[in-house]
């Protein structure tokens, strides 16, 4: 990046502050920022997109700057959309707006775009800047970029552990391992995602509601991926009040035995809860993710017991780790571990995570890691809206 470049990094940064406001709440958009300055290079316009649907992150920073902006820049975080899709073209805006001068982090791949929006503010005489922070905006929308690229969302899998690496006692008590900052935490990160999963077992054990307490308007989609519907008639999850809730299970399922209730009577019993219920081809982390894709879920937590970690790990369908350890020994041959057996018998097998942060949070760590290789500077990381 040239000198004359690096002057519009600080305007980039503020660019990304303004997408992060909207963080958990654009799906299946991404976290869009832009901000505009007069010919003078004076701030005279900010904005963000604020969910799916409602006006980008351009046309509010243009419309706060209004004539100032003429002769003007505009740093934003996406390449402006050339397409009509459920708003008009960002880039026609711009051009309208007399704007001279356009500076992007990230290249947007999708087919409707796929430069072209840039190419449309060549044309048109714009000077245009591409690539500025292109790797912490890339990293800002991980999971956006995620379920673009695979048509799968970006899994977080989330556990609070001793320092010994146990998740509960032998007798499986496990509250509260974690202090009240680490759980308040969780319900940020709650706040964040588009959904929460957990399997019919952590429903029978633990009766959890899962929420964000409160921390975000609309309330993530809970998730209990069942193979057997063996699920309490009573639970939190199924008070629709408080969040919507989907059970998601495979064939097996219909199939009782002789003692317990049919299939098709428990499946009853949710829907007259108004509980969503999804048969998939397989009960397995794999086939719910492109069902959550399609639900327009960009990222979503794992709340899990270590068998389906394990296996949604497994599968491929956890991109992100976020580890709180408390500074306790709990002990026990037989007490519970975050992981069941992922199957290595080498160390050369083990899967690799990337630290992304750490921080204390109370008397407790949390460390977050990427699994893999962090997703920036590949030259694909890139996102798009509708």
């Amino acid at each position: 990046m040239s000198a004359a470049e690096q002057r519009w990094i600080p305007w980039m940064r503020r660019a990304l502050q303004l997408a992060a406001l909207a963080d958990g709440h654009t799906s299946p958009n991404p976290l869009v920022g832009a901000v505009v300055l007069d010919a003078a290079g004076q701030l005279v316009g900010e904005g963000f997109h604020a969910r799916a649907g409602e006006p980008h992150a351009e046309v509010g920073a243009l419309a706060q700057a209004g004539d100032a902006a003429r002769g003007g820049t505009i740093v934003v975080t996406l390449e402006p959309c050339c397409h009509h899709g459920r708003t008009p073209p960002c880039a026609d805006a711009v051009i309208a707006a007399g704007i001279q001068r356009v500076v992007v982090a990230l290249t947007d791949p999708d087919p409707r775009v796929a430069g072209g929006g840039l190419q449309r503010l060549r044309d048109a005489g714009l000077e245009v800047i591409s690539g500025v922070l292109e790797a912490e905006a890339a990293y800002q929308n991980r999971a956006f970029v995620h379920r673009v690229q695979t048509g799968r969302p970006w899994g977080v899998l989330k556990w609070a552990m001793g320092l010994d690496g146990r998740t509960a006692l032998s007798n499986g008590a496990s509250q509260w391992i974690s202090g009240p900052p680490a759980r308040a935490w969780v319900h940020q990160l709650r706040a964040g995602c588009d959904a929460v999963i957990v399997g019919g077992g952590t429903v029978r054990a633990d009766d959890p509601l899962l929420t964000s307490r409160g921390r975000c308007a609309s309330e993530p989609l809970r998730v209990v991926l069942s193979r057997s519907l063996d699920l309490p008639q009573s639970a939190q999850l199924w008070d629709q009040t408080v969040a919507p809730t989907l059970v998601a299970h495979g064939p097996v399922a219909v199939a009782a035995a002789a003692d317990e209730a049919p299939a098709s009577v428990r499946l009853a019993a949710l829907q007259g809860h108004g509980v969503a219920v999804q048969q998939l081809d397989r009960c397995e982390p794999e086939a719910l993710f492109p069902e959550l894709a399609s639900r327009g879920c960009n990222r979503v937590l794992w709340e899990c017991g270590p068998s389906l970690a394990a296996a949604a790990l497994h599968q491929g369908c956890v991109q992100e780790l976020a580890v709180v350890i408390a500074p306790k020994v709990m002990g026990g041959e037989l007490a519970r571990t975050p992981l069941g057996d992922l199957g290595f018998t080498a160390m050369d097998q083990v899967v690799p995570v990337s630290l992304a942060a750490a921080q204390n949070l109370g008397r407790d760590l949390l460390l977050q890691g990427v699994v893999g290789a962090m997703p920036i500077q590949d030259g694909v990381t890139r996102g798009t809206r509708q």
